[in-house]
């Protein structure tokens, strides 16, 4: 999978996110709000810090934490679906390109540990 195509994806959804973020503060929402504004942001912070990581511990290390970012953007997805501050539309858009990212997270990762 290729690095960029993963720090691209990573950027789009950070945008999304902190859209999602905008559209949440000014319906007045702002603990759900600040929790996947912070997660969802940082996949992308995690995949970029990787590539000046220094060897390849620290590579895997940043990236398992794009990882559990990109996990726990779920969950606050899932919360705001199922408290019903996103549509179901929304929701499913949103967490497919947060389970795209995870997918490529795992490849990237275990390509990397298997050299």
């Amino acid at each position: 999978m290729s690095d960029s195509k993963l720090r691209d994806q990573s950027l789009d959804f950070a945008v999304n996110v902190i859209e999602l973020v905008k559209k949440l503060k000014a319906e007045h929402e702002s603990i759900i709000s600040n929790q996947i504004g912070r997660s969802g942001t940082s996949i992308g912070a995690n995949i970029r810090e990787a590539q000046y990581a220094h060897g390849t511990a620290d590579f895997i290390s940043k990236l398992q934490i794009a990882l559990k970012e990109a996990n726990e953007t779920g969950y606050w997805l899932e919360l705001l679906s199922k408290t019903g501050y996103i549509s179901e539309e929304e929701y499913k858009k949103l967490e497919s390109k947060c389970t795209g990212i995870r997918v490529m997270l795992v490849s990237s990762i275990n390509t990397v540990k298997e050299k």
